[in-house]
C-alpha cells in the first residue's frame, strides 16, 4: 500500500489506487559476530526508558442528542497490552464515552471504532461521525479558514451506545513499549490481533462482556472489521452484535489497476459519472437526476462493458467505437481521451482530466472537492484536494480537545496518518490479492446474530461504491443470511459525513441498525 493512498482511505483516507501491491518485510541484515571479551557480547546494553504505565482522565461532560440531554463520562487515556508473562509490549490510546446513570450495561451497546490508513488515527470517525462532539469545517465549496473549533454533535450516536475509538500502535499516542519492534504490530493479521487483544482487555476491564458489542471501521478499517470479526470470535469466544462498515475495502483486486486485471476500471464507472455529474459534465438527459445517471452506468458497466473488455483486441472495430462513446457519455471525458486510454480510465487520470480545461482537479477521498495544480498539463494531480482540506481542521481540533476538554496530556505528537507503519505486512496474501470477505462470510456463518451494515458515498474514488456491492455480492452467504447484510448510499465521499444532510442520514441508519442488532 502506498503512503498517498493513506486516508481513512479513510482515509481514510486514504486508506489506498488503495495501492494493494503485496509488500514484504525488508530481509533482515546480518550483523559480524562479536569477538570474545567484547563489552557488548558480555553485557548488554540496558534501555533506560521506563516501562508505560496505565494513564487514565475521566472527565464529565453534557451533549443535547435528539432533543434529549445526554450525561456521559469522558474516559481518556493508554491501556499497556502486555504478555501472559506480564512484559508490555504496546501503549495503546483511546478515548471512551459512557452514557452516565446506567444501571444495568448488559442492556447498554459498547461500539468499537477506528479508522484506516493503514497508518490512520481514529480521529475522522471520532470527531466527524459518531462522538458527541465533531468538527466545524463547512463542506465542499463552502470551507471554513482556520483557527477550527468543535461543536456539539447532534448526530452522535451515544444516545444508543457507548463508544470507544482506538488508534492502532504507531498513530494516535500509540507507541510500542522501550524495545519492543513496531514491526510486530505493522501487518494485517499483526494488526488485528493487536487491536483485538486491546478489545478483549478492555471489555474484560470494564465489564462489557455481556453487553450488545459492536465494530465500526472505515476504509482500511473496514478490512480490520472484517479480520476481527473472526478474529475475536475464534481466539477468545466473543460474538458480535453487528459491524458498521463506512468506505469499505474487503477484496483489493477490485481496486487495483494491475495490468491484466479488468474489474476495477468495470466497477469504479459508475463513481466516475457520479463525480461528472456533480460538476455538471454529463449529456442534458442525464444531468437532471443523480440516480438515473448511475444507474444507466451500473447498468452499462456489468454489461456492455464487461463484455468489451473481455473479448480484448478481439473487439470489432464497430463495438469499440459504440463503447467509446458510450464511455464518454457516461465521464464527461472525450472519445479522444478514452481512445487513448484503450477505454481503460484510471483514477488520477480521471481527477486530472475531468476539470483540465478548467485547470482545476477533482479530489479522490471525494469527488466534490477540487484543486489547483501548478503544472495544468500533468499527468496526475499533485495531490489530493479533499484530503488537504479535511487535514488542518480535524487535526487542530483534536489536539486542542484531547489537552483541553479532555484534560489528557502529552507531548507526543498525536500522529494523525502516518508513514510509521510501513512498509505493511500482507505475508498471509503474498502472491495474490488480499480478501477478508471470507473471514467475514465465515463469521456470519458461526454466529447467525451477526449483521452488517454498509456506507457508502456517491463521489469515493478510493473505496467505489460499485466495488463494494460487487464484493458482498460474491461473498457467498446462505441465502437464509442474506438479510443480514444492509447498506445505504449518501450523496458524500469516503467521508461520508463530511456532508452535514449524509451525517444525519448515517446517524438516523446506523442508529437503527444498532437497535435493530442488539438482540434486546
Amino acid at each position: 500500500m502506498k503512503l498517498r493512498d493513506l486516508g481513512f482511505v479513510v482515509l481514510i483516507l486514504s486508506g489506498a489506487s488503495f495501492g494493494w501491491a503485496q509488500q514484504t518485510p525488508p530481509a533482515a541484515t546480518a550483523k559480524p559476530a562479536e569477538k570474545p571479551g567484547d563489552k557488548a557480547a558480555e553485557k548488554p546494553k540496558e534501555d533506560k526508558k521506563a516501562p508505560p504505565e496505565d494513564k487514565v482522565v475521566q472527565t464529565k461532560h453534557t451533549v443535547r442528542i435528539g432533543g434529549q440531554e445526554i450525561k456521559y463520562t469522558a474516559t481518556t487515556g493508554t491501556l499497556v497490552m502486555k504478555t501472559e508473562e506480564g512484559d508490555p509490549k504496546a501503549s495503546v490510546f483511546y478515548v471512551a464515552y459512557t452514557k452516565d446513570d446506567v444501571s444495568d450495561v448488559t442492556q447498554r451497546p459498547v461500539m468499537f471504532t477506528f479508522n484506516g490508513g493503514p497508518g490512520s488515527a481514529s480521529i475522522w470517525l471520532h470527531l466527524g461521525a459518531f462522538g458527541p462532539r465533531r468538527v466545524d469545517m463547512g463542506d465542499a465549496g463552502a470551507l471554513l479558514p482556520p483557527p477550527y473549533k468543535l461543536v456539539d454533535n447532534e448526530s452522535s450516536l451515544l444516545d444508543v451506545t457507548d463508544m470507544v475509538f482506538i488508534d492502532p500502535v504507531s498513530t494516535g499516542f500509540s507507541r510500542p513499549a522501550p524495545g519492543e519492534s513496531p514491526n510486530q504490530f505493522h501487518g494485517l493479521e499483526e494488526d488485528v490481533e493487536s487491536v483485538g487483544d486491546f478489545i478483549r482487555l478492555y471489555a474484560t476491564r470494564n465489564k462489557r462482556w455481556s453487553s450488545p458489542k459492536f465494530l465500526a471501521g472505515e476504509s482500511y478499517g473496514t478490512t480490520r472489521a472484517a479480520g476481527l470479526s473472526g478474529y475475536l470470535q475464534r481466539r477468545y469466544g466473543m460474538y458480535l452484535n453487528g459491524i458498521i462498515l463506512v468506505s469499505t475495502i474487503l477484496n483489493f483486486e477490485t481496486t487495483e489497476f494491475d495490468s491484466g486485471n479488468d474489474l476495477p476500471y468495470i466497477l469504479i464507472l459508475p463513481t466516475y459519472t457520479a463525480i461528472a455529474w456533480y460538476h455538471k459534465k454529463l449529456p442534458g438527459d442525464l444531468q437532471g437526476d443523480l440516480h438515473k445517471a448511475v444507474d444507466e452506468s451500473v447498468n452499462f458497466a456489468k454489461g456492455e462493458y464487461t463484455t468489451a473488455l473481455m473479448a480484448g483486441d478481439g473487439l470489432s472495430n464497430a463495438k469499440h467505437a459504440e463503447i467509446v462513446q458510450h464511455l464518454a457519455r457516461l465521464t464527461g471525458l472525450s472519445t479522444d481521451y478514452i481512445e487513448r486510454t484503450n477505454m481503460r480510465v484510471e483514477i488520477e487520470r480521471f481527477t486530472k482530466e475531468l476539470l483540465r480545461n478548467e485547470r482545476r482537479t477533482v479530489g479522490r477521498i471525494d469527488g466534490r472537492f477540487t484543486g489547483i495544480d501548478k503544472d495544468a498539463a500533468g499527468e496526475a494531480p499533485e495531490y489530493d484536494p479533499s484530503i488537504a482540506a479535511i487535514t488542518g481542521p480535524y487535526t487542530a481540533t483534536l489536539n486542542d480537545y484531547v489537552r483541553g476538554d479532555l484534560k489528557f496530556d502529552s507531548d507526543l505528537p498525536y500522529e494523525v496518518l502516518t508513514g510509521r507503519v510501513y512498509p505493511w505486512s500482507y505475508r498471509k496474501f503474498e502472491n495474490r490479492y488480499v480478501d477478508v470477505g471470507e473471514t467475514l462470510r465465515s463469521a456470519m456463518t458461526q454466529n447467525p446474530f451477526l449483521h452488517v451494515f454498509v456506507a457508502k458515498g456517491y463521489y469515493d474514488l478510493a473505496t467505489p461504491f460499485f466495488a463494494a456491492e460487487y464484493t458482498f455480492d460474491h461473498l457467498g452467504l446462505d441465502p437464509s443470511l442474506r438479510n443480514h447484510l444492509t447498506q445505504s448510499f449518501y450523496e458524500s465521499g469516503h467521508m461520508v459525513y463530511a456532508h452535514m444532510p449524509s451525517l444525519a442520514k448515517l446517524k438516523q441508519d446506523t442508529a437503527q441498525f444498532i437497535r435493530a442488532s442488539s438482540g434486546k
